[in-house]
């Protein structure tokens, strides 16, 4: 399922993330807390039970401060283990001792729950490198997400960026999965997206 070969996301990528390179690193310490309580304003977050999250590596929008926070309002946060196909195991967030090395320069959680866990989230929140007017994200194109989300119906998706990241031209393909709003440090972005229901129509 990876799309790495596409020339117009590998454009769009290496684009994202040169602009990801220049950005001072007290800007993005700030972003992260800005961006982390935008979304524990949310509704979809406020009232979620379980959130599926990530531990953010490099220059990704930061997510230390939303873990703990997350963690602190009582909720159970699920976080991901890359599994050697690509797809992604889950795990649960019990603080930093709750997390093990991994390749890639990941952290992981220690404990696994399997592929489906991510269906037991009342909101899921995803890293990607861009998002398009409709809610398509840009991912790093291995397809990880793309199939963790497929899990995920009708759960609220949201996309952590920042704000040149949100609006741009994102090229799809029929596996790519839309998410549902963007988490910037100036706030949230929704998108109307057409999304499956759960169960039968």
């Amino acid at each position: 399922m990876s799309d790495r070969q596409l020339p117009a996301k590998t454009a769009l990528r290496d684009q994202v993330l040169a602009g990801r390179r220049r950005r001072p690193l007290l800007a993005l310490g700030e972003g992260a807390r800005a961006t982390a309580e935008h979304l524990l304003a949310t509704p979809e977050v406020r009232r979620a039970a379980t959130v599926a999250a990530y531990v953010s590596i490099g220059t990704e929008p930061g997510t230390s401060f939303l873990l703990d926070a997350l963690a602190a309002a009582g909720k159970r946060v699920l976080l991901p283990r890359l599994l050697p196909d690509g797809d992604l195991d889950w795990g649960t967030w019990r603080g930093e001792g709750s997390l093990a090395p991994a390749r890639m320069g990941l952290l992981e959680p220690i404990d696994s729950l399997g592929v489906d866990a991510v269906a037991t989230a009342d909101a899921v929140l995803v890293p990607g490198l861009a998002v398009s007017p409709t809610g398509m994200r840009l991912g790093r194109g291995g397809g990880s997400y793309d199939r963790a989300l497929a899990r995920a119906v009708g759960t609220w998706t949201c996309v952590l960026l920042a704000d040149e990241e949100v609006g741009l031209d994102v090229p799809s393909e029929p596996h790519d999965r839309a998410v549902l709003a963007a988490a910037t440090p100036s706030g949230i972005t929704r998108f109307r997206v057409s999304r499956p229901r759960r169960g039968p129509a």
